[in-house]
C-alpha cells in the first residue's frame, strides 16, 4: 500500500493537484464490484435493478438535454441514433459478464484485474496514439505497477506455501 500510495503522491506533485477522478473512479469501481460479489442476485437479476434504479435518472437527463435541443437524439442522424440504440445491449454483455465471474474468483484476483483494462488504455494512448506523456510521470505509474507485483507476488508464495503444507 505504501509504494502504491506513494505512486498517488508522486503523480499529485506532478501534476499540482489530486487525481480525484481517479481515485473516485477506483473507489466507486471496486465497491461495485464488492457489491456484486456479495450480492445475493444472480448477473441477470443484479443488471435488471441496477438498470431500474438508474432508468429514471437517465430519462430526466435525455429529456432535459433533447427539451434544451442539444441532445443527440434531437439532433443526430439515423445512423447516430441507431448507434446510441446499440450501445445499451453492447454495454450490458460485459456487465452481466463481469456480474457472474465476480462469484467466481476471489476478490483479490478480481482486484489485479481490473488494472488490465487501464494499463491497455495507456500503452494504446502512449504508443499506438503518441498521446504526450512526460518521463517526470514515469516514476509514479511504477511504483503503482511495482506495488501490483508485490502484491501479487505475496499472494502467489502464500498460497504456494499454504499447497506445499497440505
Amino acid at each position: 500500500m505504501a509504494v502504491a500510495s506513494g505512486g498517488v503522491v508522486w503523480l499529485t506533485v506532478q501534476t499540482g493537484h489530486l487525481p480525484w477522478i481517479s481515485l473516485v473512479l477506483a473507489l466507486t469501481f471496486g465497491f461495485y464490484g464488492l457489491l456484486r460479489k456479495v450480492a445475493h442476485l444472480g448477473a441477470l437479476e443484479g443488471l435488471a435493478l441496477e438498470t431500474m434504479l438508474l432508468a429514471p435518472i437517465a430519462a430526466i437527463m435525455l429529456g432535459w438535454t433533447t427539451w434544451q435541443g442539444q441532445g443527440v437524439l434531437a439532433q443526430g442522424d439515423s445512423a447516430t441514433i441507431a448507434l446510441l440504440v446499440f450501445a445499451g445491449p453492447m454495454t450490458a454483455v460485459p456487465l452481466l459478464l463481469f456480474a457472474a465471474g465476480a462469484r467466481l474468483i476471489p476478490m483479490s484476483t478480481m482486484g489485479i484485474l481490473q488494472y488490465i483494462s487501464p494499463s491497455l488504455q495507456f500503452a494504446t494512448g502512449v504508443w499506438l496514439f503518441h498521446e504526450p506523456f512526460q518521463l517526470s510521470r514515469l516514476a509514479g505509474f511504477a511504483m503503482i505497477w511495482a506495488a501490483l507485483m508485490v502484491y501479487s507476488l505475496e499472494g502467489w508464495w502464500s498460497s504456494s506455501r499454504r499447497v506445499a503444507r497440505a
